[in-house]
Parts: C-alpha cells; structure tokens; sequence
C-alpha cells in the first residue's frame, strides 16, 4: 500500500510538473528563468506506531540546470504567472472531469508581451476543450486588452460582460 500512494504521488507530480514546463515555455517571454516546477521534499511524519508519509512542497526556477528557490528571487509578475501556472496544471492533473477553469484577473503584474502569450494559450486551451460539452472558461478581469487579445483570436467567438450594479 506505502508503495503504491508513494508510486501514485511521484506519477502525479511528475505529470503536474511537465504541464507546468510546457505551460511556462510557451507563455514566459523572459529570459531570465528557462522554467519552473514543484520540488516535493519527504519529511518523515508519525509519531509512535503511525508511519505517515509528509511532504513539504517548494517552487523552484530553472536556469541552465541550475534550481534556485522561486521565492524571495523573482517580481511580482514571476509569481502571479508560476500561480496561474501551477492552478492550471493542477486543474489539468485532477480535474480532467470538471468543466471550468476560473481565473480572478490573470494579467495583474504581467507586461505586455506575457498578457499576449497567456491570452494565445487561453485560446488553445479553450480549443482542445471543446469537444467536451460542459467547459467553460470563466475570465475575471477589468484589462480590456486582454480581452481584446483573446477575442482577436478566433477560437473565442463569444463572451458575456458583467457590470456591477447591472442586470
């Protein structure tokens, strides 16, 4: 049993950590970190009898195979980007049935350049989940430009506006 919830974590960290590679390669234009992942260190749990497996998780740049802690080393608009990423990738790994993906003002802190990036990769992701008929891609956001990206590509054809205070 110990084996197989080991073999299952490692399995799904692996998984998590390749769409957060591929998803970081394709939406961060800087040049400074080449990709991010989650470093799951095991700390030994249990006290007396009980054997509790316990991991403490980390989130790590990558620079020329070099791994440097993410925090306290990166801007504001590093971290909003490795949060958005790493939701994702965890709404990808353990969510494949669910059908939305919920985002609250993606672009805050991003330049230009990632805010354009994220928006083509909205749209991919949006095309591959159409053939499942429950998906919905719910935006937050009150960057118009963004909006206006994401429309300008033609796989987001639609959207509904909300206004506070309007019905």
């Amino acid at each position: 049993m110990e084996w197989s919830l080991m073999n299952f974590h490692q399995e799904r960290m692996k998984n998590i950590n390749d769409i957060i590679d591929d998803l970081w390669r394709q939406i961060y234009r800087g040049n400074d970190i080449d990709t991010i992942k989650i470093i799951a260190d095991n700390i030994d749990g249990g006290s007396g009898g009980e054997k509790r497996r316990t991991y403490n998780y980390r989130v790590v740049q990558v620079r020329k195979d070099v791994e440097l802690e993410l925090r306290g080393r990166c801007s504001a608009g590093q971290k909003v980007l490795a949060c958005l990423i790493i939701r994702m990738a965890l709404a990808e790994t353990f969510s494949s049935n669910c059908g939305v993906l919920a985002l609250d003002e993606p672009t805050t802190n991003l330049d230009e350049k990632n805010i354009e990036s994220l928006s083509y990769v909205l749209t991919q992701i949006v095309t591959k989940r159409m053939q499942q008929k429950n998906f919905q891609l719910i935006l937050i956001t009150h960057d118009n430009n963004f909006l206006n990206m994401l429309t300008r590509l033609d796989e987001i054809n639609h959207y509904y506006e909300v206004k506070r205070n309007e019905l």
